[in-house]
């Protein structure tokens, strides 16, 4: 346990030296809703109609640029052939890294969706809602991403292609996590249980996407 808590400090810390892949993303994050309303004019209710799915799939695609870097550092380095070779499990090293991402890039990303929607005209007494929601699927985001990292860790151009592996897996959450806003909206009894379908997710993609995290990165390095 020593061993996986301080890994994920060292990449935590990481996170925090560099700065540039949360800058990133939520620079993209700003961007992407920033510019929608432009697009579509200044119809305020349809703004606040759309407001939640935009801003869920501005955030998976902001949660996207970070995720190419999960593995590529310790590559490069050779510190993910140490990894490979050290007591602890290559499947908690896998969970360890996942963590920081979520920690470092999906809790900020989450935290500032309620800001960016009041430039949608989100209704305010659904922040609750919409943070509770982004807060139980960014884990999926950042696990079932890391299957991707590691399957395009040496490819070339390995973003894109991690985009492709990975934006079908995010369709799940991404539905219950709509849903589970319009739900609160409205003022219906499915928030709950769209919530720990969310919750459901994350917790299965923390339990299998390390281990298929790990059988890919053993593949790249064989």
């Amino acid at each position: 346990m020593s061993a996986f808590l301080a890994l994920l400090k060292r990449d935590l810390l990481l996170a925090v030296r560099e700065g540039s892949a949360l800058g990133t993303a939520l620079g993209f994050y700003v961007v992407v809703v920033a510019l929608l309303p432009l697009g579509l004019g200044p119809d305020l209710k349809l703004l606040s109609r759309i407001a939640p799915g935009v801003l869920w799939i501005a955030l998976l695609l902001a949660a996207l640029l970070s995720l190419p870097r999960l593995f590529e550092a310790d590559h490069e380095d050779g510190s993910l052939e140490v990894m490979a070779t050290a007591p602890l499990p290559l499947e908690l090293a896998v969970t360890a890294k996942a963590l920081a991402h979520w920690i470092s890039t999906g809790i900020p990303l989450a935290l500032m969706a309620p800001v960016l929607g009041l430039m949608l005209n989100l209704d305010i007494a659904l922040t609750p809602a919409l943070v509770a929601t982004m807060l139980a699927g960014t884990p999926a985001i950042s696990f079932l991403g890391s299957i991707g990292a590691a399957l395009t860790l040496k490819a070339r151009r390995g973003g894109l292609l991690l985009a492709l592996l990975v934006l079908p897996l995010y369709i799940p959450t991404l539905i219950f996590g709509i849903s589970a806003i319009g739900f609160a909206s409205v003022g219906q009894d499915g928030f709950g249980a769209s919530l720990l379908i969310l919750l459901a997710i994350s917790v299965a993609s923390l339990a299998a996407a390390p281990i298929a995290s790990a059988a890919a990165l053993r593949l790249q390095m064989s």
